[in-house]
């Protein structure tokens, strides 16, 4: 079953807990079972319901293909304990379900959670605070600098000067007729550039149930864009928000293996498993996830992104949205992603479960360390599963630093210096780069356009076939047995008669012979 496709806004992690439990309620096959010589109506056995739901979030988009058996018994378990099921007896509120015959069943309550309203009054004031903010951002006069926990970060004089040329030192033989630029003007550019370029890759009318303006610090994405390495990765400058010492060289000894493990170190049987257990205790024992709790419903919106046809709106999405976070988190989610992204593909690397493949493990292990809402979730599991597959598919796309923002940044603050931007209700903004991106269609638009594009796709291989003048006959007629067998309304519609068959090889239909030839039987005379 496909995703309906829940849309952009807040609680969407509630709205995916209901769509999952309708479709559930909904498709889950229930008959009789025999239990203790009794016989049970209009249920169902726990194996079976773990099979159903396993197919269901595989092909579900928002989870996808890398949902594991495991992940779908825990959902289970956590259906029983919100009452979505029960017990053949009723039973419900525990979470005793395992992969076995024990019998369940729907009861007769919604299982549906109910979204949290929020107040009109509120909802009317963040509104009023929201036009506010982005009808001062141009206003040159009364802005208040904000003072944002900084996790030890701070902008050098010579880092803060390199900013500070790069984007206002321009047009020089006109300065006498610019407007000076405060450095808390910059930063306010820098925050409306991004949202507007951040709504516009989602395609939604608004931002405001997705972010608070108020959670973009300017400072942490001008440091994310000028502080790297030549790989792109963010350089602290207060080394005390990096990763320990002993943690990088784990982290360089797993990710280079075996190369990068010191000969000079002592190993042993299982060494590597020890290493990766360091790893994961660090991440695991951090105090928050890596894309922090304030920025959850940020995430967990552009999972629905997550899908072949919207799969670069996905990457350009989440690559606006990790330059939002505090750098020291942006260097620890860079240089994870580096590791496990290199460790799944190595062949050489030993085997760090016995009962899961090391991709399945880095997504195990680090899903809930890169993704986790401060209060329990049902979904957080499967929804941090996802977007750790797709960062670890994506992360030198996603984590590098878009050099079109700068652009954008550098052509609102000309305008503004120039005086064509004098008050925000004339229009008059700095022109953006547009932006384009696939069209969003419902599943079963997407369905019908993969069947027929797949359709014209396999005819085009028969035409091809049919037109290879370097193919033997003998060959050629054996490809395309081969495929009449593989697609045989494909090839009807291609040679609807025997006589346009025939055309082809420049023959006529031939006549077969009888299977069976009776000849008479010559009697030999008992004479000798």
């Amino acid at each position: 079953m496909e995703s309906r496709g829940v849309p952009p806004g807040p609680y969407r992690a509630t709205r995916l807990w209901n769509e999952v439990t309708t479709s559930f309620r909904a498709g889950m096959p229930l008959r009789k079972h025999r239990q203790h010589f009794k016989k049970y109506g209009n249920c169902f056995t726990a194996g079976e319901a773990v099979d159903w739901l396993y197919d269901l979030l595989r092909n579900n988009s928002n989870f996808g293909p890398e949902v594991t058996r495991q992940q779908t018994i825990q959902l289970l378990r956590k259906f029983l304990k919100n009452h979505v099921i029960e017990d053949i007896k009723g039973r419900w509120g525990s979470e005793n379900v395992d992969d076995n015959n024990q019998l369940f069943r729907f009861p007769a309550t919604s299982p549906l959670k109910t979204l949290p309203r929020r107040h009109p009054e509120l909802r009317k004031n963040n509104i009023e605070n929201f036009s506010k903010d982005k009808d001062s951002i141009f206003k040159l006069r009364n802005l208040s600098r904000r003072a944002p926990k900084r996790h030890g970060l701070h902008l050098s004089q010579e880092n803060g000067e390199k900013i500070k040329h790069e984007i206002i030192n321009e047009d020089q033989e006109n300065a006498i007729d610019n407007k000076e630029l405060s450095q808390e003007d910059v930063e306010e550019v820098w925050r409306h550039v991004i949202l507007i370029y951040l709504q516009t890759i989602l395609g939604v009318p608004s931002l405001e149930e997705v972010i608070n303006p108020k959670q973009v610090i300017p400072q942490y994405i001008m440091y994310n864009m000028a502080n790297t390495s030549k790989h792109g990765v963010v350089i602290l400058q207060n080394k005390s928000d990096d990763l320990p010492h002993w943690v990088l060289s784990a982290m360089k000894c797993l990710a280079n293996w075996p190369r990068g493990n010191d000969m000079n170190n002592p190993t042993y049987v299982g060494f590597e498993r020890d290493v990766f257990r360091t790893i994961a205790d660090y991440f695991l024992d951090l105090p928050e996830p890596l894309l922090t709790f304030e920025y959850y419903e940020l995430f967990v919106n552009i999972l629905g992104l997550l899908q072949p046809h919207l799969e670069r709106v996905a990457i350009d999405a989440l690559q606006l949205c990790c330059l939002l976070l505090p750098p020291p988190n942006r260097r620890k989610l860079q240089l994870l992603m580096r590791m496990i992204s290199r460790m799944s593909q190595n062949v050489d690397m030993p085997k760090l479960h016995d009962a899961m493949g090391t991709r399945s493990l880095m997504i195990h292990t680090f899903s809930r360390c890169v993704l986790c809402c401060a209060e329990e979730v049902d979904l957080d599991e499967l929804l941090a599963g996802r977007l750790v597959s797709f960062l670890m598919d994506h992360h030198q796309e996603i984590l590098q630093v878009p050099s079109y923002l700068q652009t954008a940044v550098e052509k609102h603050l000309d305008y503004l210096k120039k005086g064509h931007i004098e008050n925000p209700g004339d229009g008059l903004f700095a022109p953006l780069p547009t932006y384009s991106y696939c069209k969003q269609i419902s599943a079963q638009e997407f369905d019908e356009q993969k069947v027929s594009t797949s359709q014209a796709a396999i005819a085009e291989l028969l035409e091809n076939i049919i037109k290879n003048r370097s193919l033997p006959l003998k060959e050629k007629r054996k490809k395309l047995k081969q495929f009449q067998k593989e697609y045989p309304l494909i090839y009807q519609k291609r040679f609807p008669t025997t006589e346009s068959e025939a055309a082809l090889f420049g023959d006529k239909p031939t006549i077969k012979q009888p299977m069976l030839i009776l000849r008479k039987p010559k009697f030999r005379s008992l004479r000798y």
